[in-house]
């Protein structure tokens, strides 16, 4: 019993060597953890619209995000996805459209490889239906699109809308 005690205290104070020695190290290179999740480098000229009121009746409506990669290296977008199932997202450079993408778990939101080059603008286009929800939509509504670049650093464009009958 004592010989397990003194083997099993061995071991945790190495796991927490080994632990505190990974965390406390310095990258040789600090440039090597530019472009991780978080860090994007993809920037929105306009990050937010409000549709204001909008009628069920009168049909879908549209906007139009531009969004640039500001940074000094190419961005590749790998993800396109919108915050629910009522609004879709297209990603226009030049003459080529990719998308329209959805809501996950509606629909695959396949993985997309879209680069953007420095300095480059291109369109997220969305589309709202103010009747995708029937009657219980009417009223406030607050929707997301999210741009994913490789890195994982996720963009977020939002709108907002009431919808009426």
């Amino acid at each position: 019993m004592k010989n397990i005690l003194i083997t099993s205290i061995v071991i945790v104070a190495f796991l927490g060597v080994l632990v505190w020695v990974s965390r406390t190290q310095i990258p040789s290179n600090p440039e090597a953890n530019l472009g991780q999740a978080g860090e994007s480098k993809l920037v929105a000229l306009q990050s937010a619209h409000s549709f204001g009121s909008i009628s069920m009746a009168a049909g879908n409506v549209t906007k139009q995000f531009t969004i640039k990669n500001g940074g000094s290296v190419p961005v590749t977008v790998r993800k396109l996805s919108t915050s629910c199932m009522c609004t879709t997202a297209s990603l226009i450079s030049g003459d080529r459209r990719v998308g329209p993408y959805g809501m996950p778990g509606h629909g695959a939101i396949p993985t997309i490889s879209e680069m953007i080059a420095p300095g480059q603008e291109v369109t997220v286009e969305v589309v709202f239906d103010p009747a995708a929800h029937g009657p219980a939509g009417v009223g406030p509504v607050n929707r997301a699109v999210y741009v994913e670049d490789s890195t994982g650093a996720v963009l977020q464009l939002m709108f907002t809308a009431t919808v009426t009958p």
